[in-house]
């Protein structure tokens, strides 16, 4: 196919697709569906080899959210039985990041619910980043707190935060549509922060919400120029209880085509795979891992993930490998423009591992230009629009799901897969990792 053909010469050379082949990939067939991931799997091993990056999730404080966002478990309002809790304890969430480490995760995620942090906040944040340091001093780590405040982002380095994580979910034209509490320009201007400040900036989008195919191209172009070194992929997991609990509208082979166009525009990027994989993508999560080069290990927020040890034998499975801690995450030239913009550095020999402002937005331009141009990875949806969260496979938990049709013909939505966490960050029970 033509289109193929020309989008993966263009992922080889970093050169950007145009508005319109982002588009055909996502109307592409299911006959199709094979090449597409052929060739987005061509791309993605030319940048990240056979390596999964995994990430951990640490949910500080769940639940109880002033913002309204409609796809969110812990929005004002919302009905949904999640875990509710205010600020775990330093050595709490340090347990928890261990456990994650042990179960092999590079990059902790440290989240919290709420519009954004207080100046006290950060502090507690801080000593919950040292406390983890202490344990596991080699770990990334990637605070999730919300919409940021000046010098915030400043202190959250300084404490030792690697990146920071917040999406844009969706297209600036129907932000709107799914949140009135705060606007698409205060989370534009929040990754902005944060690459100003030297952190590696986590930014992604929600699929799955009733979004048009113009809007996820919007939206992942508007990634693309903001510079986000890792790009979470949520799938909406539709919560009973919240607004969007009947959106049912993704199949596996929707997912992936997603996946794909998102790996086609940002080539060089950390793709990953965040909530929803166990429930939209199933038992095609596999065919993922071709296209991403990085996924959450174990629980997600407020839902379940599958075993981690099911994580792990996935990816063994399908022919790749762990990213170590001392392994490089993204390409030298990316990694070379981080250092060069002040950013943490804790790869190994054959680059950076995404420490420091990346690619752009806050002053140091984009590291994704056309290769003639160029000078040189909520995360979720069960949570509050920061990192990530997905239902999944998992034993145990509660089914928070609603009956629906999940879209484009007449399989029947797995709504047994949703399933809110009961364990780990939280609990009195051991996480999933």
């Amino acid at each position: 196919m033509d289109l193929l053909d020309t989008l993966t010469a263009k992922g080889l050379n970093r050169e950007l697709p145009t508005r319109e082949e982002a588009l055909a990939v996502l109307a592409t067939t299911d006959d199709e569906l094979l090449d597409v991931v052929a060739a987005a799997g061509r791309v993605r091993r030319q940048w990240f080899g056979r390596r999964v990056k995994l990430n951990y999730l640490v949910n500080l404080k769940s639940g109880l959210c002033p913002e309204d966002c409609s796809y969110c478990s812990q929005r004002l309002g919302s009905k949904a039985e999640i875990l509710k809790y205010t600020w775990l304890k330093p050595g709490e969430a340090a347990e928890a990041a261990t456990a994650g480490v042990k179960g092999g995760a590079k990059r902790v995620c440290l989240v919290a619910s709420g519009r954004g942090p207080t100046d006290r906040d950060i502090d507690r944040v801080a000593g919950t980043i040292a406390a983890i340091k202490e344990q596991e001093p080699a770990v990334e780590i990637c605070a999730c707190l919300g919409l940021l405040s000046d010098n915030q982002a400043e202190r959250l380095r300084a404490a030792g935060a690697d990146a920071y994580n917040h999406n844009l979910n969706t297209s600036e034209g129907t932000y709107g549509d799914i949140t009135t509490t705060h606007t698409y320009a205060d989370r534009v201007d929040t990754v902005s922060k944060a690459h100003g400040a030297g952190l590696s900036a986590c930014s992604g989008l929600i699929a799955g919400m009733g979004e048009s195919d113009e809007d996820l191209v919007d939206v992942v172009f508007a990634l693309r120029e903001l510079g986000s070194d890792s790009v979470p992929v949520n799938f909406l997991i539709p919560f009973e209880g919240t607004p969007l609990a009947k959106e049912w509208n993704l199949t596996p082979q929707r997912c992936l085509r997603i996946l794909a166009m998102v790996r086609f525009v940002n080539p060089d990027v950390e793709v990953r795979i965040a909530g929803g994989r166990e429930v939209h993508l199933r038992s095609m999560q596999p065919l993922g891992l071709h296209i991403a080069n990085s996924i959450f290990l174990g629980d997600y927020l407020t839902s379940e993930g599958q075993a981690g040890q099911a994580d792990l034998d996935m990816i063994k499975d399908a022919g790749f490998e762990v990213e170590g801690q001392g392994e490089a995450t993204l390409p030298r030239h990316r990694a070379e423009l981080g250092s060069a913009c002040g950013g943490h550095d804790t790869a190994g020999a054959d680059g950076g591992n995404g420490g420091g402002c990346g690619t752009g937005g806050g002053g140091c331009g984009s590291g994704r230009a056309p290769a003639a141009e160029a000078g040189c990875g909520g995360h979720g949806t069960d949570g509050c629009g920061p990192c990530g969260e997905p239902g999944d496979e998992a034993t145990g938990g509660e089914v928070a799901g609603g009956g629906a049709v999940a879209g484009g013909g007449d399989e029947e939505a797995r709504t047994d897969l949703v399933r809110v966490r009961r364990r780990g960050a939280g609990t009195e029970l051991a996480p999933n990792a």
